[in-house]
């Protein structure tokens, strides 16, 4: 019993003697493990100081390019509203035909079925000029009708004013604009579309209609990265939604 006794201290010695290296190694374990966290701590402040910069100078870039290359600005059409005229002239009218006639004015017929459109008849967005706009609303049938009588009309279109042009032109520089400012800001685009999408005179309208869902959807998906305001956003809107994305108000634009 005795020797067993002896046999059993010397082991207890010799775990006591592992277990002593053993807090040994976790201390020192810990010390490095602290060094690592102020380490990290250090990079991850230093990495979100270069996110700042960059974004700062993403933000920069933007801007120069959207005020000197693609000024995107809102043009006021000077149209009053219908029912304001109304009730003017018929002080009998009564507020729900009032009410009537603004609904009806920020409604328009669009492929099919009528779309809520707020700034219908009120303003129109502009790109590289006042002379370069788009419909509010997303009408482009100004475009189908110049096609099909390209298509029945033989001999050179000798009107210059044809607002087909102004959408063809419109739609072309917000392609090229949206291209752009994927590369500054790195966010790669859901759809593909080349620059020069719009720039053929003989698009049919599916391959029109296709072209301009592209582009409002890679338009959107820049807004998303950005956090633009949802409020502001409408799936119609091509320029408008992109005027919000460069605006200088948008506060995490160049994440």
């Amino acid at each position: 019993d005795t020797e067993g006794l002896l046999r059993i201290k010397e082991e207890n010695q010799k775990h006591y003697r592992r277990a002593q290296r053993h807090q040994d190694k976790k201390e020192k374990i810990q010390r490095h493990n602290r060094r690592l966290g102020d380490l990290v701590e250090k990079k991850t402040y230093d990495l979100k100081t270069q996110h700042e910069h960059l974004a700062n100078l993403r933000r920069t870039h933007i801007l120069e390019l959207t005020s000197v290359i693609f000024p995107i600005e809102e043009v006021k059409t000077s149209m009053r509203d219908p029912a304001d005229v109304s009730s003017e002239s018929d002080n009998a009218m009564t507020s729900s035909t009032v009410s009537k006639l603004a609904e009806a004015r920020r409604t328009t017929y669009l492929s099919g079925r009528w779309v809520c459109d707020d700034h219908n008849g009120d303003t129109s967005i502009s790109i590289t000029g006042p002379w370069i706009t788009l419909p509010n609303n997303g009408d482009y049938s100004a475009y189908y009708n110049w096609v099909e009588e390209k298509k029945t009309t033989q001999g050179p279109d000798m009107e210059h004013n044809n607002p087909a042009y102004t959408i063809s032109a419109a739609l072309c520089y917000a392609t090229q604009l949206v291209n752009t400012l994927s590369l500054i800001l790195d966010v790669n685009l859901p759809k593909k579309l080349c620059n020069r999408q719009f720039c053929g005179e003989n698009l049919s309208r599916h391959r029109f209609t296709r072209a301009v869902k592209k582009l409002n959807a890679n338009i959107l998906h820049l807004c998303f990265s950005q956090h633009v305001n949802l409020d502001l956003l409408h799936p119609l809107h091509t320029l408008r939604n992109l005027m919000y994305l460069v605006s200088p108000d948008t506060e995490n634009l160049g994440r």
